[in-house]
């Protein structure tokens, strides 16, 4: 089979093509014939040796990618053979998925819905559970502002639409113009650039009865700032690090500002809670109500120009490889 091997920890291009033998499924796994597999900012970061889990030297050489879609080929011991030929998407268990051919349990499968194309329902395989389980969690109202930043990215994009659906005053922030604007054609009513000096004040400006939601995909120093913006009774859920450094929030801190700090170990605890949550984004996607965004797309071997990419911060939404 056709992959991408990460040979050690290093910059983008010590991703390389590679060709591999065939895997085997094991007892209640499948082998999916990939047609897409999703990179993630948390692949740079484990590539990179930069995430909060790295993978251990010892276990490279290793083939990075968490989600795929395309036809079930192969079935291992105790699969439903209703399953042969099914066009799935599904996670890998953590790595495996930049592959023509990668290996799933049996649980972890989800059927496309009829409506949904495949790229799309790959597209929202983790950004989608993420961005349901967060809106979830958030609990806005009609007229609630609610701050998305990261707002150009794969989760930002959902959760743009999620917001503005519930009707809810969406303030879209990004640094690039580009992004903002997308955002405002997914339903963000304000959108800032945090490039600019005074784009706390312009967000403050926006809400000056306060936030009552902020979905932080940012972290580091731009999370204490749009914290504290944040209104008695309001809810901060941090979800992401693309400054590369998680933001944190002191409880006590939270607790005098009588604001509650939703955690992603709070949206998905349980297998099945994230299935379910995966089954939902499919549902609302095959409905038209989530549109993913999928700002770029790159054949297998051009994966390290891929990750390049999105540590440069020029990409779009989602970003997939083509098989």
């Amino acid at each position: 089979m056709r992959a991408i091997v990460a040979a050690r920890v290093g910059p983008p291009e010590v991703l390389v093509p590679t060709e591999l033998p065939d895997p085997e499924p094991g007892p209640d796994q499948v082998v999916v014939a990939v047609e897409y597999a999703a990179i993630s900012f948390i692949d740079t970061q484990m590539r990179a040796g930069t995430s909060p889990r790295p993978i251990p030297e010892d276990q490279f050489p290793v083939v990075l990618g968490n989600g795929v879609g395309g036809s079930v080929v192969a079935l291992g011991e105790g699969v439903d053979a209703g399953w042969l030929d099914q066009s799935v998407v599904t996670s890998t268990g953590g790595r495996g998925g930049y592959a023509s051919r990668a290996v799933a349990a049996v649980a972890d499968l989800h059927r496309v819905p009829r409506g949904l194309e495949l790229r799309d329902a790959v597209a929202l395989l983790a950004d989608g559970r993420t961005a349901i389980g967060l809106a979830q969690a958030a609990c806005f109202d009609v007229g609630d502002f609610v701050v998305v930043s990261a707002a150009g990215g794969g989760v930002g994009t959902l959760l743009v639409q999620l917001a503005s659906h519930a009707s809810a005053c969406v303030v879209a922030v990004a640094g690039d113009a580009r992004k903002l604007e997308w955002a405002s054609t997914l339903g963000a009513q304000f959108a800032v650039n945090y490039r600019h000096d005074d784009w706390m004040a312009q967000v403050a400006q926006a809400a000056p009865e306060g936030l009552a939601v902020v979905f932080d995909g940012v972290g580091g120093t731009f999370s204490r700032p749009m914290f504290d913006l944040l209104r008695p009774g309001g809810r901060y859920l941090p979800h992401g690090m693309s400054s590369g450094q998680w933001g944190g929030v002191d409880p006590t801190l939270a607790a005098q500002h009588e604001v509650t700090v939703i955690g992603l170990d709070q949206i998905g605890d349980t297998p099945e809670r994230i299935f379910q949550l995966v089954e939902d984004a499919l549902a609302l996607g095959a409905s038209l109500v989530l549109r993913p965004t999928i700002g770029q797309t790159y054949p297998l071997e051009e994966a390290a120009e891929a990750h390049a990419a999105i540590e440069a911060r020029t990409t779009l939404g989602k970003t997939l490889l083509t098989l």
